[in-house]
């Protein structure tokens, strides 16, 4: 009977797998502070209320927890940590996304814009904030460590998957939403329509709310693959990593294995 009960979860496990997409690249973009409410129909987020239309639109999405930091961490490693601030430097050590997807032979990096160097562990430089760049709390992961400078023009000579991490004046954190939209929209726009013809994927989440709802925020995928919509699915940064790992086929991580996955948004 085990035995049985084992063969049907593989079954339905390698069915699910051959609906999913495996995007040559994934970029996720994360934001600052801003609610759903604060971005979605904000006429001083044209950009962003853009690739809403384009793509696909998470009405129900969400951030773990306050402060920045935690949320980072979630989406990078499938858990807080126990870090409840924004402490730094952090020492951490054990299992992430970067580390899964080099042990399966892919590759990962972190872009942060004005950050110092390659490598940089330092806490703070001009606008560049360490807590909202999780990948810096992981000694061995140096190289993986990249100021936004460092981001390919040629696409195609992206990591497997990417995160981007904007300053504190063009996150929304301490610049205005429209100062936010327009650096995405120059930086990000010419990736967003390589996307479409590329067989990857742009996603756009926040690390948190504001405090006004609940930690509700705006979350959309564009991509080649990506069924343009609204979806009503809950999802936080746990389901998001989740969704990553399992499209890579990735072991799921802490408290991700307990997220639902994300369906759906898949073109056939």
């Amino acid at each position: 009977m085990k035995k049985l009960c084992w063969l049907f979860l593989l079954i339905a496990h390698l069915a699910h797998s051959s609906e999913l997409p495996r995007p040559d690249h994934i970029v996720i973009v994360i934001e600052e502070n801003k609610s759903f409410a604060q971005i979605i129909g904000n006429e001083d987020a044209p950009y962003i209320n853009e690739l809403a239309r384009r793509g696909a639109l998470f009405t129900q999405s969400y951030g773990i927890t306050h402060p920045s930091q935690p949320n980072y961490l979630a989406l990078f490693s499938g858990s807080t940590r126990g870090i409840r601030s924004n402490t730094c430097p952090l020492d951490l050590s054990g299992d992430n996304l970067a580390s899964q997807l080099i042990a399966k032979g892919l590759s990962f990096a972190s872009y942060s814009e004005s950050m110092l160097e390659p490598g940089h562990d330092g806490c703070i430089w001009g606008a560049y904030r360490r807590k909202h760049n999780p990948v810096a709390n992981w000694k061995e992961l140096a190289a993986n460590n990249q100021p936004f400078s460092a981001f390919p023009t040629d696409f195609a000579q992206l990591p497997t998957v990417s995160f981007v991490v904007p300053d504190q004046r063009n996150d929304m954190h301490d610049g205005s939403i429209a100062q936010g939209d327009a650096w995405l929209k120059k930086n990000l726009e010419s990736y967003a329509q390589w996307a479409m013809t590329h067989n990857s994927l742009l996603i756009v989440t926040f690390d948190e709310d504001d405090g006004s709802e609940k930690n509700r925020i705006a979350t959309i995928f564009v991509g080649q693959r990506v069924k343009p919509g609204q979806y009503v699915q809950r999802i936080d940064h746990y389901g998001l990593l989740r969704m990553v790992e399992e499209l890579y086929g990735l072991p799921l991580l802490n408290e991700s294995a307990k997220a639902r996955t994300i369906k759906g948004v898949w073109v056939k």
